[in-house]
């Protein structure tokens, strides 16, 4: 017979148990999913409303009664963009988008900063004010950022508003990409709601492969190379050699990617399968020559996102070069503290700022020389380049992962004055299986762009039975690798 309270309870949000694509809970939720969508596919508004529910659910799996905060959201900036598009005076629209910002950035701002400037406060005034501790929402910032370029654009005449209230809430509930991205443009978005549901071999293969490769590269390299070795450096580094936590952030460089463009690949080929095209939100940032170029290739969406909408408002490269520098940095900042309530992250970002004004000024003065450089010289150049570039973003990782400023400088400390290369046969011998998948992992992201392709068209070719065979085997297979206890995703925290 079947227990009831336990399917509740399966049912039901339990804190403790978030949803995540990587549970077994979200393989039966696709499951029943895939078979109301595609019971409905012909109907438009079917699919809309099947859609929006379970993406409901889902949120509310993840994170209970928060999931009021998406619908409370999508009212709001629903229908102050119907209003900033129909009234005539340019005053009334600059007001309401204004008003539309101040709501947005202030629900974002209690829940996520509110107890860090108390602490400011606190700190500076000595003051004893009782932090909140409050419970951060799931995927805030996220949908934040969409309904902001929502009514931005609206605003700036480059969308028309949705008419109906369902599609809206559709894009911003949309279950793939709600709770980590990748942040999703409404007129990128809203256009295929009203396509009819087709699905090719194609879309089959290049799903199949996103979600796949995702699972692979959030279970098999992250979470393995974490729980069995990152997190014992972090946790004290100071009980760590140098060659240890070196190695250790390495590791982290490969987490931190793994898990993050793991998901975000999953959310892309399941909104594949489903009729949606997602822009890639990845693309092998690793392979950078340049710290601009790693911006353009790493958490795309929330460069471009902070490009469109912070930078270029700014003034971008519009006022003269100090400016543009300034703007530069000033953009990573908030781009760090978008990332969380710490002074850990505005740090990051301001490195990342400083280092993209810097490598402005080299582009700049590149331009001025227009040096042409031999085949071997340019090779040499790139493989510098890209060393120099990785190093610099995994010292950068350091202060993103590290809980204090402390723990970060003792980490730096340990491989500066005490590396200790003399321990590595030792190390080697106690985290081999980690070592050899860390190596696994970098030569996967280093592969061309050309093998993830063919992979995609080998799966696109197979018939529908043959596709889901390797899928189940697949997964099968990740049940007997994987932790006991999935592990949450990093990004979850922003």
């Amino acid at each position: 017979m079947i227990d009831v309270n336990k399917l509740l309870a399966q049912l039901l949000y339990n804190p403790s148990d978030p949803v995540l694509f990587n549970s077994a809970f979200f393989f039966y939720f696709f499951a029943v999913f895939l078979l109301c969508y595609l019971a409905v596919s012909r109907s438009q508004q079917g699919r809309v409303w099947v859609y929006t529910i379970f993406s409901l659910y889902f949120f509310y799996k993840a994170c209970g009664f928060y999931v009021g905060l998406v619908v409370l959201s999508a009212i709001v900036d629903f229908n102050l963009s119907r209003w900033i598009y129909n009234t005539t005076s340019h005053q009334v629209k600059k007001s309401l988008l204004i008003f539309s910002i101040i709501l947005n950035i202030g629900l974002l701002f209690y829940f996520k900063y509110t107890d860090f400037f108390i602490g400011i406060i606190n700190d500076v005034a000595n003051g004893h004010i009782t932090p909140l501790h409050l419970l951060l929402p799931i995927g805030i910032s996220f949908y934040t950022f969409e309904n902001l370029s929502y009514t931005i654009d609206v605003y700036r005449g480059e969308i028309k508003p949705v008419n109906r209230f369902m599609d809206y809430l559709f894009f911003l509930s949309f279950f793939p990409k709600l709770m980590m991205g990748p942040i999703v443009r409404a007129a990128d978005f809203i256009p295929q709601i009203h396509q009819p549901y087709r699905l090719n071999g194609e879309d089959i293969g290049k799903g199949m492969a996103l979600i796949v490769g995702g699972l692979f590269k959030k279970i098999v390299i992250s979470d393995f190379i974490y729980q069995n070795f990152v997190q014992y450096i972090f946790d004290d580094p100071s009980k760590h050699t140098g060659l240890e936590c070196l190695l250790g952030v390495y590791g982290y460089a490969l987490v931190i990617y793994c898990d993050f463009s793991g998901y975000s690949d999953m959310a892309i080929g399941i909104a594949r399968w489903t009729g949606f095209k997602i822009p890639a939100n990845f693309d092998s940032p690793y392979q950078s020559s340049s710290i601009t170029e790693f911006w353009r290739r790493w958490h795309i969406s929330l460069s471009s996102w902070l490009r469109d909408y912070l930078y270029i408002p700014l003034g971008g490269n519009r006022k003269g070069k100090v400016r543009q520098y300034i703007n530069l940095a000033l953009t990573m900042l908030i781009g760090g503290f978008w990332h969380g309530a710490s002074w850990n992250f505005i740090f990051w970002g301001g490195l990342h700022g400083a280092a993209l004004a810097i490598d402005k000024v080299r582009i700049d003065s590149q331009k001025k020389r227009k040096t042409e450089r031999s085949g071997f010289t340019a090779g040499l150049m790139k493989v510098g380049g890209v060393l120099l570039t990785f190093h610099f973003v995994c010292f950068c990782w350091i202060f993103f992962k590290a809980a204090t400023f402390h723990d970060a400088w003792s980490l730096i400390h340990q491989i500066v004055y005490d590396f200790q290369p003399g321990i590595f046969i030792e190390l080697y011998d106690g985290y081999a299986a980690v070592f050899w998948v860390m190596v696994l992992g970098f030569v996967l992201h280093f592969l061309p762009a050309k093998a993830e392709l063919k992979m995609a068209g080998v799966l696109g070719r197979m018939p529908l039975a043959g596709s889901i065979a390797i899928m189940v085997i697949f997964i099968w297979l990740l049940v007997q690798v994987k932790s006991t206890q999935p592990m949450i995703p990093i990004y979850f925290q922003f």
